[in-house]
C-alpha cells in the first residue's frame, strides 16, 4: 500500500492546532511544541519528527483550506518562531515574490564541476553549489564573498531554532564587512517572509557590527538562476534587487551581449 504524502498527513495536525487556538478576529496567537505533539497523538500521526510538520507548512505546502478561509482580504497566515519550543500564527500582508518574466538574462561562464552536477542530491543542494562555484553572490552584490557554512542550525533569541541554507561573509572596496544569509528555493518552494525575517534577526544577533544582506536563489526553468536581495518592511518581504543569470560554456558567450553589459 502506497504511503500518503507527508503534507497530507501533517496538514490535519496543523488544522487541529489552529482550530483549537484561533478565535474570530485574532491577528496572532501562540502555540507550543506540546500542542503539536498532543494534536498528532489525537489524530494518530507519528509525532517523532515534529519539526518536519512545521517545516512542511511553513516552506513547502499551503495551509489547509479552512485556515486559508479565515484570512482577511490581502492578508495571509504565517507560522513564526516565538521562542524556545514556542510558535505563533501571525497575519501578514499577502506577498508572492516570483521571478520577473521581463528581466534581462546575464550570461556567466559555467564553472560548475561536472562531478557536482552528477551527484547533487536535490534541487536545493544543486542550486547552492551552482551559486557557490560560479561566484554568483559576488557578481550579484559586487562584493568579495566567502561561503562560511551551509545548513547552519542555530538559535535566535525570541524566535527559537532556525536553519540558514548557506551563510556567506564578505567585504566591499571600502572595507565594510557583510553577513549574507542565502535561502535556496528549489521545486515548488516559495520565498518566505518567515525565513527572511529570522535570517536577518540572527545576523543582527551574531554579527552586530556587520551589514546584513539577505539573498534568495531560485531556479527559473532548467537553465537560469534568479537571485533576489530581500528586506522586510511592514512585516512583508520586499525585493531590493533582482537579477537573472544563465550559465553557459565560455565559447558560447555572446560578444554583442557582453558589449551591451558594458
Amino acid at each position: 500500500m502506497a504511503k500518503k504524502p507527508r503534507g497530507s498527513i501533517y496538514q490535519p495536525v496543523v488544522r487541529k492546532i489552529f482550530t483549537d487556538k484561533y478565535k474570530e478576529g485574532d491577528h496572532a496567537f501562540e502555540f507550543t511544541r506540546a500542542d503539536i505533539e498532543q494534536a498528532a497523538l489525537e489524530l494518530g500521526v507519528d509525532p517523532k519528527n515534529l519539526g518536519d510538520i512545521l517545516y512542511n507548512v511553513r516552506y513547502r505546502a499551503k495551509l489547509p483550506p479552512d485556515i486559508l478561509a479565515t484570512q482577511p482580504e490581502g492578508m495571509e497566515w504565517i507560522i513564526e518562531g516565538a521562542g524556545r519550543s514556542r510558535y505563533q500564527f501571525t497575519l501578514v500582508p499577502l506577498n508572492r515574490i516570483i521571478p520577473r518574466a521581463d528581466l534581462v538574462t546575464i550570461g556567466v561562464p559555467d564553472g560548475t564541476p561536472e562531478m557536482i552536477r552528477a551527484y547533487a542530491l536535490d534541487d536545493e543542494q544543486a542550486l547552492l553549489a551552482i551559486v557557490r562555484y560560479n561566484r554568483l553572490i559576488d557578481i550579484f552584490l559586487g562584493l568579495t564573498t566567502y561561503s562560511l557554512q551551509n545548513h547552519l542550525r542555530t538559535t535566535v533569541k525570541g524566535i527559537g531554532q532556525i536553519e540558514i541554507d548557506e551563510l556567506y561573509v564578505g567585504m566591499d572596496r571600502y572595507g565594510c564587512h557583510y553577513a549574507i544569509p542565502v535561502q535556496a528555493k528549489g521545486g515548488t518552494d516559495q520565498i518566505s517572509v518567515v525565513q527572511t525575517k529570522q535570517d536577518l534577526a540572527w545576523c543582527a544577533q551574531a554579527f552586530p557590527d556587520m551589514r546584513a544582506r539577505a539573498i534568495s536563489a531560485q531556479f527559473v526553468g532548467s537553465e537560469k538562476v534568479a537571485l533576489f536581495e530581500l528586506t522586510v518592511e511592514d512585516n512583508a518581504v520586499k525585493v531590493v534587487e533582482e537579477r537573472h543569470y544563465k550559465l553557459v560554456p565560455a565559447a558560447d558567450l555572446d560578444p554583442a551581449a557582453i558589449r551591451n553589459y558594458r
